[in-house]
């Protein structure tokens, strides 16, 4: 089974902000943790290519605390398997034969 989406988002920005496993938790602000403008810009990077998800740039610049990021992951998170779901089915009903 994969890691939740709250310990990968965790493990993402202790590897960025180089601190020690379970040093960081979901409660922590941008601000306890020194993530400035730039760093916010990388981590998003990272998150995205970890999750493989396009995160609103807007949409980041709101947030402030590791608890809102993990929420609005996994939004997204749960908004792809929906579509890949849809786009299952959709395709299987697609070729499948019709009488």
């Amino acid at each position: 089974m994969s890691d939740s989406v709250q310990d990968r988002v965790l493990k993402v920005v202790e590897t960025a902000r180089q601190k020690p496993a379970g040093s960081i938790t979901p409660d922590s602000t941008f601000e306890e943790l020194e993530i400035d403008s730039l760093d916010r810009l990388n981590l998003l990077f990272d998150l995205e290519g970890e999750f493989d998800i396009q995160i609103d740039d807007e949409q980041a610049k709101t947030v402030t605390s590791l608890r809102e990021m993990i929420d609005g992951i996994q939004l997204l998170v749960d908004q792809k398997a929906e579509k890949a779901e849809k786009d299952a089915t959709d395709a299987k009903a697609k070729a499948s034969p019709t009488s």
